[in-house]
Parts: structure tokens; sequence; C-alpha cells
């Protein structure tokens, strides 16, 4: 079977580290000869620093699906040229902070304190000027005003609001993780999230766990807590679950 893994919230519970408990058994899946899919709202540059290096070559996806990676190969969609455009238009009309991403490099004019901050690999990537970018594939906003997003909804995009952080994700129109998984040919799958941009593979999956209390979990087939998941995981190995 496939096994489709969020990260912050659903593994990571500290924006750095998955602890040893749950890597063993995701490693035990994989000796049973199931296959481990990691999907995250980070883009790839941020989310192989939390991943053990073991896990660096399996199929990734980042930024909600905009990005996918596989041995290492990082794929992106971008927006295109017209919706870009507009986007730089609000910015300024509205003269919002964000954290925009390419598939590498990043922009940001956020507060350093903001926990989305100190998620940014800037070891391996550099923080350059908006217009810079060599492509722009996902888009976070901060202290979204009402009739900006009234403006963003006019564009071919998908908006995720995260109310912890109070942000604002900006994909390109139909860009989820659903959709990254598809990419890998994968349709058949078991997912473990925790947020609203897990929503679509609670939807889509054969069974879903959603760990803690968000209101995402009513889209779930079940709801653990957080020092249940590595059980969780063990537990499907005693289940009579085809393997890829």
């Amino acid at each position: 079977m496939n096994f489709v893994f969020d990260i912050d919230g659903t593994l990571c519970f500290d924006g750095k580290t998955i602890e040893l408990d749950i890597q063993e058994a995701i490693e035990q899946l994989i000796v049973a000869g199931h296959k481990v899919i990691f999907a995250s709202a980070r883009p790839i540059r941020d989310l192989r620093p939390v991943l053990p290096g073991k896990f660096h070559h399996f199929q990734l996806i980042g930024g909600n699906g905009a990005f996918t990676s596989f041995e290492g190969k990082i794929e992106c969609v971008s927006f295109d040229e017209d919706t870009k455009i507009e986007l730089y238009s609000f910015i300024e009309k509205y003269n919002c902070s964000y954290l925009a991403d390419s598939d590498w490099d990043f922009a940001y004019t956020g507060e350093q304190g903001h926990p989305i901050y100190h998620h940014i690999n800037q070891v391996d990537a550099k923080n350059i000027q908006l217009k810079e970018l060599n492509n722009l594939s996902k888009l976070v906003l901060f202290n979204v005003e009402d009739s900006l997003l009234k403006e963003l909804a006019t564009l071919p995009v998908s908006i995720t609001r995260y109310k912890s952080e109070d942000i604002y994700d900006i994909s390109p129109h139909g860009i989820n993780k659903v959709r990254g998984i598809h990419n890998f040919g994968i349709r058949d799958f078991i997912a473990f999230g925790n947020d609203q941009n897990d929503k679509c593979l609670f939807e889509q999956a054969i069974h879903s766990v959603c760990v803690g209390t968000q209101d995402v979990k009513k889209y779930a087939s079940e709801v653990i807590y957080k020092e249940d998941v590595a059980k969780r995981i063990r537990n499907f190995l005693r289940q009579d679950i085809p393997c890829v």
C-alpha cells in the first residue's frame, strides 16, 4: 500500500525533527513492502532538512503539490505570467508581507520572529528580490485584509488558510497534495495529516488518520493524538493490507 504522510503537526512537532520512534515505525512499513510518500506545505528546500537523509530519495511532495521530487530531482508548477503580474500588483497595492517560493530560492519580507521564518532552509538557498525569482510557484501572505481576499478570489489560484499561524497559502489553480500524488501515478493510498491542506488527502484516501483535533478531522476516517502516531503506523502492519 502507499502511505502518504504530512510532516508538520503529523510527524514533526517541533518544526525541526521527527521522533526516532516514528522514524522506526515508518521504516518498518518500508521493510514490510509498503511505499512511503511525504507530502508537505513546505517546499522541497525546507522539507529535506526535517527528513532524515535516508528518506531524501523518496517521492516527496512540497508546496502542497506545487513541487514534486524523486531521487533528488525537483519539478515544479508555477503561476502563469498573467497571474504572477496580478499577484505582484496586489502585493504592492496592499503592502503585503510575504514568503515567495521558487523551485529553490525564496523572497521573504515577513517578521523574523514568525514561526515560518525559522522553517526556511537558509543554508542552501538565498533570500532574493521577489521579481528576481526564476519562477513563482507558491506564495504565503501575512495579515491579509478581507478586500485583498476578494481580489485574490478572482484569480486562477488555490487559497488555503492556516488559522494557527494567521497566514494564507496561495498556489496555482488546481494545485494540492493529491495532484502531487497523481503526478507520481499513485491512486490508492492511506493518508496521515492534521490541517486544512490535508482535507483533499482525507477525501481521496481509502483510509485517513487525522493527528489532533483541528476542524479537518471531520473528513478523516479516524482521529488520534500525536503520542499515538508511531503506534498507529505499526498497527497497520498487523492488518491485512496489500503491499505495492
